[in-house]
């Protein structure tokens, strides 16, 4: 006796055809999900990477600080809501220390640290001082960090936390012997922010 092959139909060919198609939909937005997790992933490592070390230039910066009394009454530290000037020892080997200006700026989105050549003269040191808080400093700038909105400078003053710059005139000495600085960075809520010892004080 003869038996027929029996094949599929049209409607189960559909049907089958309906279903791998969404089992592939599905497979590719999980692959996709996956993927935009791991490029966000990326950058915030790389955004939290640089951030470190700014913060880590900063605490270089902050721990040499030098004292009021070391640059006969000149301010050593000043700061406004759109960065922060100090000053600091410079150290190289067999060489005696100097002075350096050090400023912080964000300009643009990107976060920029410029120091101005050293110095033992304390009325070039003057001059490189007014440069660096009227923004007419022309020394090529460190490019730290991108995607940088806003920088909030806090000093830690009689044993409490205060926006530096208030209520001061801006660019005067801060009688501080701490420095809180927080960073706003692009596509996070909250900011990165670090406390340093001020070593001049």
């Amino acid at each position: 006796m003869m038996h027929r092959t029996r094949g599929f139909t049209l409607i189960e060919l559909l049907v089958a055809i309906s279903i791998l198609a969404i089992v592939a939909v599905l497979g590719w937005r999980g692959l996709d999900g996956i993927v935009r997790a791991r490029v966000a992933l990326t950058e915030n490592m790389e955004t939290t990477r640089g951030m470190q070390l700014a913060f880590a230039q900063m605490q270089s910066d902050c721990e040499h600080m030098v004292t009021t009394v070391e640059i006969q009454g000149r301010p050593n530290l000043a700061s406004d809501a759109a960065g922060m000037t100090l000053v600091r020892n410079s150290h190289n080997e067999n060489a005696p220390s100097q002075l350096q200006v050090i400023s912080y700026r964000i300009v643009d989105g990107v976060l920029m640290r410029r120091e101005s050549p050293g110095t033992r003269d304390l009325v070039q040191l003057d001059m490189f001082w007014q440069a660096a808080n009227s923004n007419a400093d022309t020394t090529p700038p460190v490019l730290l960090q991108s995607g940088v909105l806003s920088m909030q400078v806090e000093t830690w003053e009689n044993n409490a936390w205060r926006m530096a710059g208030a209520p001061q005139p801006q660019g005067t000495a801060l009688p501080a012997s701490g420095l809180r600085v927080a960073l706003q960075v692009q596509g996070q809520q909250i900011p990165m922010s670090k406390a340093f010892l001020l070593g001049g004080m």
